[in-house]
């Protein structure tokens, strides 16, 4: 029976493509079979050199160089003749030898997000794709401030996207935290109700409600006091005194270790951290990961998050 048209570029939809600077670090290693000179001669890091061969052999599904001396497996030399055979089809393409410069990324991330989890991990991904330039751009879509140009966006939400493609990054746990000046002068805090008539600061992105439906309150959600619609800037207001934020445990890591925010209570009398009703997800348009430069930053956040 013969394939349609329509049938054969389905599963060539379907076929992970490696991308160009894993081949390209392929063929280097397998002729030099040096990491350091590989790196040297691609004018990346050693460690961007490891990074791509193991992306490589991920993608093929099979292991291509030995463990010690960086020779070929059998399948690694079948690869190399189809990798060298393809390059050198590039290379000889009118234009070829233009500089090609590089590659563009736009990425839309909230901003607690930015400053929390990617900022600290971001030196990993430059360096392992120094090829892609990143411009970062703030975006709050639960609050309708949005990046419309972004290839790439990070949203805190349902996850309902009806109009966009996603996957899940992270799910995370909410639980109150204070000043350690704060839980000094107001506490102690040894049960959940001890939270009455204090100052609770408020954010649409994570409402009060949830933790105390989990708690056993029946209360219902303030409506005075402060009120953020970052939640690192909540953080920072309860770190500088100002009242007790309901914040998520994952974004509120940098504040826990420098020791300006502190849990409240000292045991499960006190309440329990319950599940955030929403979670971070990256997004993207339909037909954005045809572009390497997606993928790849889509797979090392993912790895990176893990």
């Amino acid at each position: 029976m013969v394939c349609s048209a329509g049938c054969h570029n389905a599963r060539m939809t379907a076929t992970r493509i490696p991308p160009i600077q894993c081949l390209l670090t392929f063929e280097a290693l397998a002729r030099l079979r040096s990491v350091t000179q590989t790196a040297e001669e691609l004018c990346v890091t050693p460690s961007a050199v490891s990074h791509r061969v193991k992306q490589l052999e991920q993608i093929m599904g099979t292991k291509l160089f030995g463990r010690a001396d960086f020779s070929l497996t059998v399948e690694g030399v079948e690869y190399l003749a189809h990798v060298r055979e393809g390059l050198g089809m590039l290379q000889r393409f009118p234009g070829a030898a233009a500089a090609p410069g590089k590659r563009k990324l736009r990425l839309a991330v909230t901003p607690t997000f930015a400053r929390s989890i990617l900022l600290p991990r971001l030196r990993q991904f430059t360096d392992t794709y120094p090829e892609i330039d990143l411009t970062l751009q703030v975006s709050i879509p639960l609050l309708d401030v949005v990046a419309e140009d972004a290839d790439l966006i990070v949203r805190f939400g349902t996850g309902r996207y009806a109009d966009l493609e996603h996957i899940c990054l992270i799910h995370d746990e909410v639980t109150p935290l204070a000043s350690p000046a704060f839980v000094r002068e107001r506490g102690p805090f040894e049960l959940a109700q001890d939270l009455e008539g204090e100052a609770l600061l408020r954010s649409p992105l994570e409402p009060w409600r949830t933790w105390f439906a989990a708690n056993g309150l029946d209360w219902p959600e303030p409506v005075d006091g402060s009120q953020f619609n970052d939640i690192g800037l909540m953080c920072d207001g309860a770190a500088a005194g100002m009242g007790i934020a309901l914040a998520r445990l994952k974004l509120a890591q940098p504040w826990l270790e420098r020791g300006t925010l502190v849990r409240l209570g000292s045991g499960a009398a006190f309440g329990v951290s319950v599940p955030s009703p929403h979670a971070h997800y990256l997004c993207w348009r339909t037909g954005m990961m045809e572009r390497w430069e997606c993928v790849a930053f889509a797979d090392w956040l993912r790895q990176c998050l893990g």
